[in-house]
């Protein structure tokens, strides 16, 4: 499973519909741009706490998944904490891999 997820998160960055790094995640939640927020098991408790309390205020919706290894490797990157996907689709699927 967590492949999949992986490979889904590859394939929505490489379709331009991921946000990576606090400030551009923020931006997107904000802005109401994202659909979902993912954000890695591993990161602090205050970057956890704060997009946690971010998202339940924008009624956005998020999940803890994944390393900061992971999630950067995916992206091309070196590290990640979190991340923003602003396709609804990708959103979606993502969210039904998870919850299965």
């Amino acid at each position: 499973m967590t492949n999949k997820l992986l490979s889904m998160i590859g394939l929505s960055a490489k379709a331009g519909k991921v946000s990576s790094g606090e400030f551009a995640v923020e931006k997107a939640v904000k802005s109401k741009a994202a659909f979902l927020v993912i954000v890695a098991k591993d990161a602090s408790d205050n970057t956890r706490k704060k997009f946690s309390d971010m998202c339940k205020y924008y009624e956005t919706p998020i999940i803890f998944f994944g390393t900061k290894e992971e999630l950067g490797k995916v992206l091309g990157k070196e590290y990640r904490a979190s991340l923003a996907i602003s396709d609804e689709n990708f959103a979606k699927g993502i969210e039904e891999k998870i919850n299965s």
